[in-house]
């Protein structure tokens, strides 16, 4: 099934208890039966027959839309598309601003600008916040324009003004942060268990598990969306830093007495809502999260997260493909090649060259990856111990010094993103610390604790935000002083 077609169906099963409302709503609209869609929003927005009328009329027009096939939906978006803002009348707004002498002339003239740029299809689309589950309907339809709109940019304009809307409609202020438990609603339950994308929650026994005392789970919810999580955040009361993902969720470890926990373990952060992305609340969600426990525990000393690094399996191996600077260090690169397997080495230098020689850079880069692509190699203590002080360094310079290529200051790998945009340093790098196929495929099982201390929070948000400076420790600092690794 494409990637379209999935989020038609998840829309179409998450209103079907709406549709008969709506269908009730829409045949109290008087005469149009053999209207073309772009009648309907030209009803709409004319807006004859007042309040009711209009809402009856934006619940017509959801009905029509969830009737249609992809390619129906793809028409009817681009319809609304084309209710952009008037070019005429425009022009005629900018000669008013471009003739007004005085300053309250120009204020008038700047705010019939303002009228004047405001498509039509903003007003259309206000008009579906106006009918039951209207919120949902929008934020399902954005979730659809987003997968249109990389195939038709005729529509961005249209995602746009959507994301403008949604971004005002879903500020902070207007969400309630709740905690989810095992006595929650099973419906909503489920839901945690679909929404899962960092560690897939297997059973209704991990599930359990996750909800239990020494655990916590908060979401935010939007008053028009109650029973839908927007994000949710899984917490793990613990000693000292966790280090392994597979330990944390271990459904057979003893359950602990939170009273006794001394750090708080950020170990999952899921969105839930395609249509919202874009639109940011993790930062607000974990600082809350942070405020919350603290007041609830006050022995908690420690705040920081169990976080994957989901581009650094990539980014390895584009770094190793680039011949030019050798990755490994002459030390390293022999340290590999003694502890690597048969099958992951490569000869070693001719006979008769120096023992100490450096490994040709080809020659490193690639059996430091065919270890990695050994199945079980972490297994074997005599690989595992070779490849962690590698790895950490690796990771270490991956984290602090590589940027994003559209925007060489932010961080390249996008959870790092995420955790220094919202004020935390990188604390320490664990190795074998999520050994799933999935850990080891895009994080050779690596994972970071980001720390957020709350004294310092907004200290490190403005370093990278606004600096491009990365906060770490002391100690992930000093295993990138020689980055980039020199040539030999």
């Amino acid at each position: 099934m494409s990637d379209l077609a999935l989020e038609t169906g998840l829309l179409d099963r998450a209103l079907r208890r709406v549709t008969s409302l709506w269908r009730d709503m829409a045949e109290r609209v008087v005469g149009g039966e053999a209207e073309t869609i772009a009648d309907q929003m030209r009803a709409c927005l004319d807006g004859r027959g007042g309040e009711v009328s209009a809402r009856n009329r934006a619940a017509r027009l959801a009905q029509a839309y969830l009737a249609l096939d992809p390619a129906g939906r793809a028409e009817f978006l681009l319809t609304l598309a084309g209710f952009d803002a008037d070019d005429a009348a425009l022009a005629r707004a900018v000669e008013r601003l471009g003739a007004a002498a005085d300053p309250a002339g120009r204020a008038i003239a700047k705010a019939a600008l303002r009228r004047a740029l405001e498509a039509p299809r903003v007003r259309l689309l206000t008009q579906f916040t106006t009918i039951p589950d209207g919120m949902r309907f929008l934020v399902e339809l954005r979730a659809e324009l987003l997968q249109l709109m990389e195939r038709d940019p005729l529509l961005q304009a249209l995602e746009t003004d959507l994301k403008n809307l949604l971004a005002s409609w879903f500020d902070v202020g207007f969400l309630e942060l709740r905690r989810i438990d095992w006595n929650s609603p099973a419906a909503l339950l489920e839901k945690l268990v679909r929404y899962e994308a960092v560690h897939r929650i297997r059973t209704w026994r991990d599930l359990k598990n996750r909800l239990d005392s020494d655990r916590r789970c908060y979401a935010f919810f939007h008053p028009r969306m109650p029973e839908e999580p927007l994000i949710f955040v899984e917490v793990a009361l613990v000693q000292g830093m966790a280090a392994s993902v597979q330990k944390l969720l271990d459904e057979k470890a003893p359950v602990q007495d939170p009273r006794g926990a001394d750090t708080a373990i950020f170990y999952s952060i899921n969105n839930c809502q395609r249509g919202l992305d874009g639109i940011s609340f993790g930062n607000f969600l974990i600082k809350r999260v942070v405020a919350l426990l603290g007041e609830e525990l006050a022995n908690l000393k420690s705040f920081a997260t169990l976080s994957p690094i989901p581009g650094f399996r990539r980014w390895l191996q584009q770094r190793a493909a680039d011949r030019g600077t050798p990755l490994l260090t002459e030390e390293e690169a022999l340290s590999l090649r003694a502890a690597a397997p048969a099958q992951a080495s490569l000869p070693a230098p001719a006979s008769g060259g120096a023992a100490s020689a450096l490994v040709p850079a080809e020659h490193a880069s690639d059996t430091l990856l065919r270890i990695l692509g050994q199945r079980g190699w972490y297994r074997e203590e005599a690989v595992a111990k070779a490849m962690e002080p590698v790895l950490l360094r690796l990771c270490a310079g991956y984290l602090l010094n590589e940027g994003n290529p559209r925007s060489p200051k932010r961080a390249r790998d996008p959870v790092a993103h995420f955790h220094l945009s919202n004020g935390a340093r990188v604390e320490r790098i664990n190795a074998r610390a999520d050994i799933s196929e999935k850990g080891l495929k895009e994080s050779a099982g690596l994972m970071v604790n980001y720390l957020y201390d709350p004294a310092r929070i907004e200290e490190h948000h403005e370093e990278y935000v606004g600096e491009g400076r990365r906060p770490a420790a002391t100690a992930i600092r000093r295993l990138v002083r020689n980055w980039p690794v020199p040539p030999g």
